[in-house]
Order: structure tokens, then C-alpha cells, then sequence
């Protein structure tokens, strides 16, 4: 190592522990703010049972611009400095610097998350309802949305450890690279889900406080990253900035399909009230609503005889009593309680309540 990096690295130690008060705060308000913004996102997923109204091009484009942004930031020299310094700072000191890193990661695994909530919870056997048939993706692309991810995971640890082993001083081309890398996927991850919510005109199971939250604190953390790093971590920073310019216009079209939702089921909902004061103040119904009268409702009266008896025992009309009774006096006491219940029966049984067609309306027949 030169004269010149360790007077660098020396420099950098110097400003760690020396963290200013605003930009620690701010930064760790980030933190907290990322890990909660996702929660509404992961609850609601869970709630609604169904991954449904989410794009797994953007569960694909967003973890995996996640996982190369997250590296982009392991691998920066400034970043690298950093993790070199905490062997002569104390934890709080080294924590402080390094918040910009867990930011990244915490990131990084809130969507993975949603990368596993939206491979447990999407539906792959054919029990779709009809409703959702022409919005579900097939289940080979769930499958394959989570393979690539993997892969590519796999990739860029790989690649990172043998630079790192091999030739060190070409990390930081890598790390342009990966940021690079995160920006492009990061510039379109957006476009797949804007388009799913513009086809379905709802939401889903995406969640929009997710979305307001993150949306300034996407501008937020790109400024935050920008004080830490500067013009020379571009591909840090660049990576927010646009993803919430991407992610503020996908909110704006939920928010704006969301309200219009409501404003239509409510002007349903006066029009179905207002229907039904039309009807009761003597007006008709429309002609193509068929309105059906109710049956009255009727209660039969069991005397005390039949009431007294269990489930085991036959009913007044039972036509097989030899079923309930095993000697002739048990069978001649369930023909004489049948008979004797009948005879106390005042109900016709052509009328509403008795044995009729109950479609029938037997008082319009009189």
C-alpha cells in the first residue's frame, strides 16, 4: 500500500469518528424508515392470501437490482476504507460508518422477502377463479423469476470473490459495473409493474402505503448517499434517484385507480339506495329487475309429546316407525304418538308453511 492510499485511509478514519450529528441521524432514520416502509408490502401480501396485481418481472428486476446495488456498495473503495477503519475505531464509531452498507443490505432483503412471499403465495394448481385466470402469469414463470434471481446472486459473489482474490485494483472497475448494472435494472424495474396495474386498473396486491413512503425516502436516502459519497458514488445514489422518480409515477396511477374505485362503488351505492326509495314510495321497479315476493315464514308447533323426544326418535309423519322400534309395543306407541299429533294438526298443508311448491304464491291462486 502507498504513502499516499494510507494517508487516504488515515483521512477517512479521521472523518468516522468524527461522524456529523445531522448526517447520522438522517442516516439512521433511513435505516429504520427502509425496514418499516416494506412492512405494509409484506402485510399485505399475507392478508390478502394471493401475490395477485404484482408483476414478476418486477419481483425479478428489483431483487435483482437490489443484489447488485448492495455489492455495488461492498466493493466501492470508499466503502472498502471503511470496513479497514473499524479495526481502529470503537463499535459505536464503526457502526455509524457503516450504516450506509446496512442500508443497502436491509434493502436488499426486504425485497427478497417479497421475492418469497410471491413464490409461497402464488397460486399453482388450477383452482384459479375465472376472475383471476386472465391476470395470473402461468407458474413457470413464478419458477423461473426465482431461478434467475438465484443465479444471478450466485454470479456476483463469485465474480466479487475472485477479484477480490486475484486482482484487487480492478474491484472498482467492478463496482462501476455492478452500479451500472443496478441503475439499468432499476430504470426499468418499474415499467413491468406500471404496466400490470395499468392492464388491471387496480392495485392488487401491491401496496400503495408502501409506495408513500418510500417514494420521498427514495429522494431522501440518494441525498443521504450523495453527502456520504459524493460525485464519485454516481452509481450508489444515481440507483435511488431514479427509482423513486419511477416509483412516485406508479403511485400516482394507483393512487388514481384506488380513488376511482371508491368514487364508482359509491356512486353505486346511492344509486342502489335511491332504487329502493323510488320502489317504496309506490314507484315500480325496473323492468328488467325481477323483484320476488317472500314466503311467510312459518313456525310448526310441536306438542308437547313430539317435543319431548331426542333425534332417535321418528318424527310425527315418519312412514317406517318398525326402524325406531324393535318390539310390536314400541312400534304400536310410535303409531299411536304419530296419530296422535296428527289429529292435532290445524296447518293445511297447501298453504304457505305446509307441504306446497314454496315458489308458489297460494294466496294470489284464491
Amino acid at each position: 500500500m502507498s504513502l499516499e492510499m494510507m494517508a487516504g485511509m488515515a483521512d477517512r478514519c479521521d472523518d468516522l469518528r468524527a461522524p456529523g450529528a445531522m448526517n447520522l441521524i438522517v442516516s439512521i432514520f433511513i435505516l429504520v424508515g427502509m425496514l418499516v416502509s416494506y412492512l405494509p408490502q409484506h402485510v399485505r401480501i399475507i392478508a390478502r392470501g394471493t401475490a395477485e396485481g404484482i408483476s414478476p418481472f418486477f419481483i425479478l428486476l428489483g431483487v435483482t437490482s437490489a443484489t447488485s446495488g448492495f455489492a455495488n456498495i461492498l466493493t466501492l473503495p470508499q466503502s472498502r476504507q471503511d470496513v479497514a477503519c473499524c479495526h481502529d475505531l470503537d463499535t459505536l464509531h464503526c457502526m455509524a460508518g457503516l450504516l450506509g452498507i446496512a442500508q443497502l443490505g436491509v434493502q436488499w432483503m426486504c425485497f427478497a422477502f417479497i421475492l418469497v412471499l410471491f413464490l409461497v403465495f402464488f397460486r399453482y394448481n388450477d383452482n384459479v377463479p375465472a376472475e383471476e385466470q386472465a391476470e395470473q402469469p402461468p407458474w413457470q414463470t413464478a419458477v423461473l423469476v426465482a431461478a434467475v434471481c438465484v443465479v444471478h446472486g450466485l454470479l456476483v459473489i463469485v465474480v466479487t470473490a475472485v477479484l477480490a482474490a486475484v486482482a484487487p485494483t480492478h474491484l472498482s472497475t467492478w463496482a462501476n459495473v455492478l452500479g451500472l448494472m443496478a441503475a439499468l435494472l432499476a430504470a426499468i424495474q418499474y415499467l413491468p409493474q406500471i404496466y400490470t396495474t395499468y392492464h388491471l386498473k387496480h392495485v392488487g396486491s401491491l401496496s400503495i402505503p408502501m409506495m408513500c413512503m418510500q417514494t420521498p425516502g427514495g429522494l431522501l436516502f440518494a441525498g443521504s448517499l450523495f453527502a456520504r459519497l459524493g460525485w464519485g458514488g454516481w452509481s450508489s445514489w444515481g440507483i435511488f434517484l431514479l427509482t423513486a422518480v419511477m416509483q412516485g409515477m406508479l403511485l400516482a396511477m394507483g393512487i388514481y385507480y384506488e380513488v376511482s374505485r371508491a368514487a364508482d362503488g359509491h356512486s353505486h351505492e346511492s344509486s342502489d339506495v335511491s332504487n329502493g326509495h323510488s320502489n317504496g314510495n309506490g314507484g315500480s321497479a325496473p323492468p328488467h329487475v325481477h323483484v320476488r315476493k317472500s314466503r311467510p315464514l312459518y313456525q310448526r308447533m310441536l306438542s308437547y309429546r313430539s317435543a319431548r323426544f331426542d333425534d332417535s326418535t321418528p318424527s310425527r309423519y315418519s312412514a317406517h316407525p318398525e326402524h325406531y322400534g324393535s318390539t310390536p309395543d314400541e312400534i304400536s306407541d310410535i303409531i299411536d304418538r304419530q296419530e296422535s299429533d296428527a289429529a292435532a294438526e290445524t296447518q293445511p298443508l297447501l298453504r304457505p308453511g305446509g307441504i306446497g311448491n314454496p315458489r308458489r304464491d297460494y294466496d294470489a291462486a284464491r
